[in-house]
């Protein structure tokens, strides 16, 4: 407990599934959460769920504008931000005769767009605080490989992956450390969403996708937003302080690095 005692976290896309355990973990270990979400009630009550670090911020990663209102809200109430969780993601499928170029550009401006212009804003502050900070990016198993008919949300979180490396290594010299979780299968209300999906372009009964990719990990099971939670708070404590440029695997073995 309390290994992140003092620190202010602002994770995007906290409001649920993942988002929201990032945000309780890290109020259990000590920090102030900024819980940022397009979903303002979802958020709100995510934040009151914290107790007094607790913080809602309504945050469109997709417009510069919004984010940096939100950072600014966050640094004036809190006094600066250390660590930054880039989790706001969305995903959708298509084949590659359907792709339309709103779906290009909507995945893209969330996914790696609001991983690159959040970053941005919440910079300046983190340096001039002059305590180094740490920045995690979320990308997934499929940005390791290819899917079929998940050619844009493929690529977006394969592009999270080389950005997190850039980032650190640009970043380095500022005692910030970058470093990115590639989730697997995670049970969360997101996959309900991406079964349908399945569904539709697998030609499958509803639940049947989520079960048997379920059963397809080494360790027989999706994961739990918990599971994703607790490797995000190793990465935002001193004990991962000579960790920087990484992507961790949290798939329950279905990537072997």
């Amino acid at each position: 407990m309390n290994r992140l005692a003092g620190k202010v976290a602002l994770v995007t896309g906290g409001a649920r599934g993942i988002g929201q355990a990032i945000c309780k973990a890290y109020a259990r270990e000590g920090a102030k959460v900024a819980v940022a979400d397009l979903l303002e009630k979802d958020a709100a009550e995510t934040a009151a769920g914290l107790g007094e670090g607790g913080l809602a911020v309504t945050m469109d990663v997709t417009d510069l504008a919004s984010i940096a209102a939100g950072v600014t809200a966050v640094e004036d109430a809190c006094g600066g931000i250390d660590i930054l969780v880039n989790n706001a993601g969305i995903f959708n499928m298509a084949s590659i005769e359907e792709i339309t170029d709103e779906d290009y550009r909507r995945q893209y401006d969330v996914n790696v767009g609001g991983t690159i212009f959040t970053t941005q804003a919440v910079l300046p502050g983190m340096k001039k605080r002059g305590k180094g900070g740490v920045i995690i990016n979320f990308s997934s198993q499929t940005g390791r490989r290819g899917e079929p008919n998940v050619l844009i949300y493929c690529s977006t979180k394969a592009a999270v992956i080389s950005i997190t490396q850039s980032m650190a290594l640009e970043l380095a010299k500022d005692d910030i450390r970058v470093n990115a979780i590639a989730p697997g299968v995670i049970d969360t209300p997101m996959w309900d969403h991406v079964d349908s999906l399945f569904a539709k372009y697998e030609d499958r009964p509803i639940g049947e996708k989520k079960r048997l990719v379920g059963e397809a990990a080494p360790l027989g099971r999706m994961g739990r937003p918990d599971e994703i939670a607790d490797p995000c708070v190793f990465l935002a404590s001193d004990e991962a302080r000579y960790i920087t440029a990484q992507t961790l695997n949290v798939d329950g073995g279905n990537w072997m690095s």
